[in-house]
């Protein structure tokens, strides 16, 4: 079966008796996830879990706050 391009479906992974999951390799090696990695764990209640590289997050969150004082600069200038 085909999928769109960048989606993927890694399979299933169980949840150990210490709430542990094992990242399937084909994930890690897409996602380059290395042992030391720390992941962000974001949920929501009806859509799922989501797992994301924390220095990608940062880098998002970095990016729109710097856009919103850069924003901000702007304004307090006019």
């Amino acid at each position: 079966m085909a999928h769109p391009e960048g989606k993927h479906i890694f399979g299933t992974v169980k949840v150990g008796t210490k709430g542990q999951i094992v990242i399937p390799k084909e994930a890690r090696d897409i996602f380059n996830i290395k042992p030391g990695d720390s992941l962000l764990m974001l949920g929501d209640e009806k859509q799922g879990i989501a797992l994301v590289k924390q220095e990608a997050f940062f880098e998002l969150a970095d990016a729109i706050l710097n856009s919103r004082l850069i924003k901000e600069s702007d304004e307090e200038s006019e």
